[in-house]
């Protein structure tokens, strides 16, 4: 079986959520380590592409022997992991860093009497505390500043108290600063200081955050929008606080960590491989038991079975392992461990904290390993409109993912464009998009211009952001609209993608470089099939223009009420949103607007709420 068939053959089992992914050659070395926001999409990239990809791309599928997945719980623990992964295997298809850097810290030096709070990329064991790592350095430095500003900690590098300046700097005078340096404040006011920032960066934002909004609503409300914009990036930065990352333990520290999962006569066991702090890998056991039996195997006993599967296979074993669960031999199975290691073995099954989330990862992994291995169950249905649309438009394969595209003007107005994304006769709303389109002229409609525009810009970003790209395009149009649309893919580097399109009048499909129209049968499952992806986009790009229109009116009826210039506008949707807010706010809470009073409220709302889309 050629590569690019083994991994079809697996797409199909691979889970729609976040990951890391490793492909492997056939002497089990990794030849790149790539991260996934949905693992199914981005592994099926290199089947669906790798005639049309680059050389670089075209040779590493060549290459491909082996696929081995880890499921994260976000897209920023597999940025994490993937980064732990590349640094581990240096696989040769991935970029490597030659200073090797990691992702930043935040440590806190609380060993000594008056602490700093500092930005590290290295974990060090000197007895400080350390917080992340983050991947939004941006936002965690704009909150860190701002922690350091409120509760006026230090930024001086001076080793206080043996060694101090004479004077304050100028963080005390423009009071950012308390000057414990110079005795002026206490060591006992500047750690209760300290401990407030600790909370904070223990993920205790609660009381903060709401003070933070309120800050940044009385800027707005001010209309110091430059305040509230920094103000906005702050919140940014204390949620970073708040999420718990598990693909590194900023303690270090080398352990195996085991995930389970069942269902029916099957276990299905992972063990995580956590070394010097980082996640570096798994392996996997499957157990078998009579389905009988099921009832007499309680999770302690395949627990059990999976530790003595993986732990006495004669490999030098870490000084932790994480279980979910205790079991009866656990302690003769220490003490076997700590003989083969020549030191002590602890065996856990922690119920909160770091250790725990670890857990909940394993179990994560366990579970996805299992459904790996299980085919999903095809839709006859599907299966059988898929197979005759293939056939009736002549594609090389069944299509599973359709595209559609349609155009929505009035009069040229607020022209729209819309794409949206069927997989198997199944919507796929995270991959729908709409376009306000640049290039149209109010009064002059012109569908193939605007279509041409909109498949364009689509398909650039999809081929810029190397994402998943579909099995069959359509467009909802004539020959015009399918010409513009081809010319476009052509322009970005997609002109292999199958295109056709679906004309209104009688249902006929359209193909580039075919005069004839394929006519399908009105109960034929392949037309149902591209109806309901045209009529969707339809709905899609109607129902946008329509907003667009909407906004548009009461937001030029709210500029022409005499008496009302650009800054009360302003004011007015800041302080209810949109047009339609406004009409919807009471006399009293218009007039309260800075700069309006209750005649000027009185006459913008008898004129807003006089229009359409005010209800």
């Amino acid at each position: 079986m050629p590569p690019a068939e083994g991994l079809r053959a697996r797409v199909r089992a691979l889970p729609r959520r976040p990951g890391v992914y490793l492909f492997r050659d056939a002497a089990g070395d990794v030849l790149y380590v790539g991260k996934a926001k949905s693992l199914r999409e981005r592994v099926s990239s290199y089947v669906r592409r790798d005639a049309a990809g680059s050389l670089r791309t075209a040779r590493l599928v060549e290459r491909i022997a082996g696929l081995e997945t880890i499921v994260t719980a976000t897209e920023e623990e597999a940025l994490l992991l993937e980064a732990n992964l590349v640094r581990e295997h240096a696989p040769r298809f991935n970029v490597r860093l030659r200073d090797d850097k990691t992702f930043p810290y935040v440590k806190v030096t609380v060993d000594e009497p008056y602490p700093r709070v500092l930005v590290t990329r290295r974990l060090l064991p000197d007895g400080a505390r350390y917080f992340g790592p983050f991947t939004d350095v941006g936002a965690m430095r704009k909150a860190l500043r701002f922690l350091q500003r409120r509760f006026t900690i230090r930024t001086c590098s001076w080793d206080l108290p043996r060694r101090a300046p004479d004077r304050p700097c100028l963080d005390f005078h423009i009071d950012r600063c308390r000057a414990p340096c110079v005795g002026r404040q206490d060591e006992a006011s500047y750690r209760a200081a300290i401990d407030e920032v600790l909370a904070v960066l223990g993920g205790h934002t609660e009381d903060l955050r709401r003070a933070v909004e309120a800050e940044m609503s009385a800027a707005a409300a001010r209309l110091d929008f430059e305040l509230a914009a920094e103000l906005r990036d702050v919140l940014a930065g204390l949620a970073s606080f708040t999420e718990r990352r598990t693909a590194v333990d900023v303690r270090g520290g080398d352990r195996d960590v085991l995930g389970l999962h069942r269902e029916g006569g099957t276990a299905c066991a992972v063990l995580l491989r956590v070394r010097g702090g980082r996640l570096l890998g798994r392996d996997v056991l499957f157990l078998e038991y009579s389905p009988e039996s099921d009832a007499d195997i309680d999770e302690a006993g395949l627990v059990e079975a999976a530790v003595k599967g993986f732990v006495l296979r004669g490999e030098m074993p870490p000084a932790e392992l994480l279980v979910p669960a205790e079991f009866p031999d656990l302690p003769l199975l220490r003490d076997v461990l700590a003989a083969s290691r020549g030191g002590a073995v602890r065996i856990l099954a922690p119920r909160r904290g770091q250790k725990r989330r670890l857990l909940e990862l394993a179990a994560r992994n366990a579970a996805h390993a299992f459904r790996s291995g299980v085919t999903e169950p095809a839709d006859p249905a599907s299966r059988e409109a898929s197979r005759r649309l293939a056939l009736a438009l002549g594609l090389a394969a069944p299509p599973r993912d359709l595209l559609c595209f349609d155009i929505s003007t009035l009069g040229g107005a607020e022209t729209v464009g819309s794409a949206v994304w069927l997989r198997d006769g199944r919507p796929r709303r995270s991959e729908y998009r709409r376009f306000r389109v640049r290039a149209a002229e109010p009064g002059r409609p012109d569908d193939p211009a605007a279509m041409q525009e909109v498949v364009g810009r689509y398909f650039q970003r999809r081929v810029r952001e190397d994402a998943l790209l579909p099995d069959l395009v359509l467009v909802d149009g004539g020959r015009g609209q399918l010409g513009a649309a081809r010319q476009a893919m052509e322009g970005a580097g997609v002109s292999d993608l199958p295109v056709a399109a679906l004309a209104k009048r009688h249902e006929e499909v359209l193909l580039p470089g075919r005069d004839e129209p394929v006519v399908l049968e009105r109960r034929d499952p392949a037309l149902h099939w591209l109806q309901r992806v045209r009529d969707e986009a339809h709905r899609f790009a109607v129902g946008y223009n329509r907003t667009l229109r909407r906004k548009r009116t009461l937001a030029s009826a709210l500029s022409e009420v005499p008496g009302v210039g650009p800054a009360r506008e302003l004011a007015l949707l800041h302080r209810f949103g949109s047009p339609a807010g406004v009409a919807r706010a009471t006399e009293a809470d218009v007039a309260a607007v800075e700069g309006i009073g209750p005649v000027l409220a009185r006459r913008i709302l008898t004129l807003l709420r006089g229009m359409p889309g005010t209800d």
